[in-house]
């Protein structure tokens, strides 16, 4: 511990917890400009300390106090789907109510859902209702390939997962969907839901929007199953039990929730088989027969025996187990499976090029994975429109390839996280450091420019502990020096 004497008084150096923020939050920016460098989060009144941040959805951002409360923040009266979702806290970081008194330990945001985690194993979910688990499916099971058309032709997912706040443009495999485009899907889209919500026997909402479930729903995966992670995607999400098996629910149409076929809609938590098991009673004797149980228990035993980690990308999924294999699933146009192709994924797969790379953490944007191997080295995969994958050009990989940017040279990875369009990494020696999308500000740099490469954000004082990006912004949780009286 460090000393000092400042008129004879001798101070001691204490540890706090901090959070910075910088990016685009509609409510937070000062009149609704960028926050171009890292700026730091009040801390509301009701805790002492900061415990962790969760990123955010779309327009809003989300951490955990020091006493297990789950604090949102950024939403304006204007952003519909976020003030809604981020329980109207706008300027000002607030306690976000929630039926429990248990702490929150984990929670995740996708485009306009929340959804998070107690030290009890307890789930609560709310946002977007068909994120919300009603315990029955509400629409079509599509199990051949006529969707696939549906979403490369015309995109029907809502505009807003796609473009930026202010921007409605995207591109698509080189080419660009046009205004009229995006207008007609956003309207399919809508008109869908108006049918399904027709449907639903679900309570009114206080608010008058029949698309969301402001307030928590407990998630039950099973009887004693216990939820120790939680991920959110566009319009998915995945939950991770004690037991280390994978639970999926929400939109499924491009296979993100890995369950052998495109489901549209599942409104109840299902188990997502990501780790092959091995054959036993009746049908092991089969298999040694057929001469396949070795090649199977081999499998399995590469992939690991369990899961440990999961993400969410806009329309993808990734887990890592135990032995470090990663396994992908979900929309593949751009590579971002990972899987040397641009096809859809409806099962997971493990990524066979990082074979014998045991991968420590992983994370996912709307088009794009990053993952980080043990040894510190940074893999990334899939759309590359904005530098998102940090190899310091702009085409897709639909192989992981590993990073070799100057900024790199003699740096470990520990922990990755990504927003939209936008990645962002801590190192084992306390550097941040961010690439990709850049418009609003999102990679903490002094400016709007995009970098295809990982550039230092400059936090100077404190120690990163974790970091998490949201939609269009970055959260760093940070430890810093205070000076008090030694008593």
């Amino acid at each position: 511990m460090n000393g000092n004497e400042t008129e004879g008084v001798k101070m001691e150096e204490c540890k706090e917890m901090a959070v910075y923020m910088w990016g685009y939050l509609p409510a937070a920016s000062p009149e609704k400009a960028p926050m171009l460098s890292p700026v730091p989060v009040p801390l509301p009144a009701s805790a002492s300390s900061w415990k962790d941040v969760c990123g955010g959805g779309c327009g809003f951002a989300m951490a955990i106090s020091d006493c297990g409360k789950l604090i949102t923040w950024g939403s304006a009266d204007d952003e519909g789907q976020s003030y809604l979702t981020s329980g109207k806290h706008g300027e000002t970081p607030e306690p976000l109510s929630l039926p429990t008194e248990a702490s929150i330990v984990k929670a995740a945001a996708g485009w306009a859902h929340c959804v998070s985690v107690t030290d009890k194993g307890e789930g609560y979910t709310w946002g977007w209702k068909e994120c919300v688990p009603s315990g029955k499916i509400t629409c079509d099971l599509v199990t051949g390939g006529s969707f696939e058309k549906d979403i490369v032709g015309k995109q029907t997912t809502l505009q807003t997962e796609q473009v930026s706040p202010k921007s409605r443009g995207s591109n698509v495999s080189g080419g660009t969907v046009s205004q009229t485009e995006n207008r007609k899907a956003g309207e399919e889209t809508a008109k869908r839901r108006r049918i399904s919500a027709a449907t639903e026997e679900h309570e009114s909402l206080a608010s008058g929007d029949e698309f969301f479930t402001v307030s928590p729903c407990l998630v039950t995966l099973g009887p004693g199953v216990k939820i120790t992670s939680v991920a959110a995607g566009g319009r998915h999400t995945l939950a991770l039990s004690d037991m280390g098996q994978v639970w999926g629910w929400g939109y499924g149409g491009e296979g993100q929730l890995g369950l052998g076929s495109r489901i549209k809609m599942v409104s109840s938590p299902h188990l997502i088989p990501c780790i092959e098991q091995t054959t036993s009673g009746k049908d092991r004797s089969l298999a040694v027969h057929q001469g396949s149980l070795s090649s199977q228990m081999q499998l399995s035993k590469a992939y690991g025996s369990y899961v440990k980690e999961i993400t969410c990308g806009g329309r993808h999924s990734a887990v890592i187990t135990d032995a470090g294999a990663l396994l992908t699933f979900g929309w593949g146009l751009y590579g971002q499976c990972g899987q040397g192709s641009t096809s859809d994924l409806l099962k997971p797969t493990c990524v066979s090029s990082l074979s014998g790379i045991q991968v420590l953490g992983v994370a996912a944007g709307l088009w794009h994975t990053v993952c980080v191997a043990v040894d510190g080295q940074v893999y990334a995969f899939g759309g590359n429109q904005f530098g998102q994958l940090g190899t310091g050009a702009e085409q897709a990989e639909t192989s992981p390839r590993q990073l070799d940017a100057t900024s790199l040279e003699g740096k470990h990875a520990k922990m990755v996280s990504c927003g939209a369009r936008h990645s962002v990494i801590l190192t084992d020696d306390g550097r941040v450091l961010s690439w990709g999308w850049n418009k609003y500000g999102q990679l903490g740099l002094g400016d709007t420019i995009d970098r295809n490469t990982p550039a230092p954000v400059p936090i100077d004082g404190c120690l990163p502990k974790n970091v998490a990006c949201g939609w269009w912004h970055t959260l760093l949780l940070a430890e810093t020096p205070i000076w008090a009286p030694n008593s």
